[in-house]
């Protein structure tokens, strides 16, 4: 996109759609963001992009539905917050219109970050002292955002209190740290490049999380082997090591990132995958078990769900001649939030204002009763999948993926493990 705007580009910048950052991204080193309720998009890697495009039907079900390609731009807000703004490709409008997007904030009062300092200067009259006093401000803010990433890094297993007031999901946006941290990196880089490179490619991908009020997220880095075919000797090396020194040699499959929300305190608890490398086997098998428990009782209830889903999986991955997918995740996702289902011989008035309190054993099986929630099993992350079909590879690999496979597996066994010792 070019730099200065002339009259006849204003239309198509008021139907830009400002990104945020995706709240419910665990795990990976991409920038997630939110498009709006039901999407999401992320930088666009023409290998992903070409699996997405490529991708056999009986897979669709197991990956997010792809809904296409926008252009990304990084800008600047009235207020100096640096932001990115997503257009339609090529002049594609209907790329955007035919996506909903009545829940996104209008964009006319977005202003190019090129004219920020003229239109603060000139037109309000600011004076410079109080210029001067605002950048010093958030050059100090800057300065702390990295200082608390630093610590984030190190800590790798936070909870932090979700208040009650109003929706819980909307409270998710000031709690995530790997989100935060995720978007302010892809800002940084983008900010850096500004002056050669103002417009990215970005996919839209279907939003997981939408269908739940609380989604709890795991991310799975499935496989033995994480270095595509043509990463660098150094590179290779380093991932050969992460997985020797981590559960996905010895099982095929690490934590790379969990979101849980605990509903006897009220909190939110974060694994990252600096902890999930951290792991043994047995360390892998706490924290499964500490994904399925809610803080007061384990969701015995997703197990069956979510093995089934699984063993679907793991036959259609062995049907697949070819791929491979390499540094590929597996998402698990569920609603922290249980739904209460009212006996038909119950009076909903009576019922109207239950309290979350009142939804217990003390309130009585025969009025309510826990309804097992949906739980979704996903892949995502394919920028280093290979396939024979896509032509230009130099290596060319047969039959299915042994690594994934194998890891799928072993997940099920440890699950079905958990199952089996917590009904004992």
């Amino acid at each position: 996109m070019s730099p200065a705007f002339g009259a006849m580009e204003v239309e198509h910048y008021s139907k830009g759609v400002l990104l945020e950052p995706f709240v419910h991204q665990v795990g990976g080193h991409s920038c997630v963001l939110r498009f709006n309720d039901k999407t999401i998009c992320k930088p666009l890697i023409q290998r992903e992009h070409q699996f997405y495009e490529t991708l056999p039907t009986e897979m669709r079900k197991f990956t997010p539905q792809y809904e296409g390609v926008v252009s990304v731009s990084f800008e600047e807000d009235e207020d100096g917050n640096l932001c990115l703004i997503a257009y339609p490709l090529n002049g594609d409008h209907d790329n955007l219109e035919n996506l909903d997007n009545s829940d996104c904030e209008p964009k006319s009062k977005l202003l190019r970050w090129t004219n920020k300092k003229t239109m603060l200067l000139e037109n309000e009259k600011i004076p410079k002292e109080w210029v001067r006093q605002h950048r010093k401000e958030e050059k100090l803010k800057n300065h702390k955002l990295e200082e608390e990433f630093e610590w984030l890094k190190k800590s790798e297993v936070l909870y932090y209190t979700v208040e009650k007031k109003g929706n819980v999901s909307s409270q998710f946006k000031h709690h995530n740290p790997w989100s935060i941290k995720c978007h302010q990196q892809q800002l940084q880089r983008m900010k850096e490049n500004a002056k050669h490179r103002n417009q990215y490619k970005f996919i839209l991908l279907e939003n997981l999380t939408s269908r739940y009020e609380v989604p709890c997220v795991l991310d799975l880095k499935m496989g033995t082997r994480q270095h595509g075919d043509d990463a660098s000797e150094e590179k290779k090396a380093n991932q050969i090591r992460k997985c020797q020194q981590s559960t996905s040699a010895v099982i095929g499959v690490r934590v790379c990132g969990m979101q849980v929300y605990q509903a006897g305190t009220g909190q939110l608890m974060f694994m990252n995958k600096y902890h999930g490398r951290k792991l043994s086997v047995q360390g892998f098998k706490e924290a499964l078990y500490q994904f399925f428990h809610n803080g007061k009782y384990l969701r015995r209830e997703l197990f069956e769900s979510v093995i089934k889903k699984l063993t679907e999986l793991k036959s259609v991955l062995e049907k697949q001649e070819s791929y491979r997918f390499y540094s590929s995740s597996l998402l698990i996702i569920y609603d922290g939030k249980e739904r209460q289902e009212v006996s038909v011989d119950s009076d909903p008035e009576d019922l109207e204002d239950l309290s979350e309190e009142s939804s217990d054993e003390s309130a009585g099986a025969y009025a309510y009763k826990p309804t097992a929630s949906t739980v979704d099993v996903r892949m995502i992350d394919f920028a280093h999948t290979t396939c024979k079909y896509y032509g230009e590879d130099s290596v060319v690999h047969e039959g299915q993926d042994t690594g994934y496979v194998f890891g799928l597996q072993n997940l099920i066994d440890i699950i079905k493990e958990i199952r089996e010792e917590s009904s004992e």
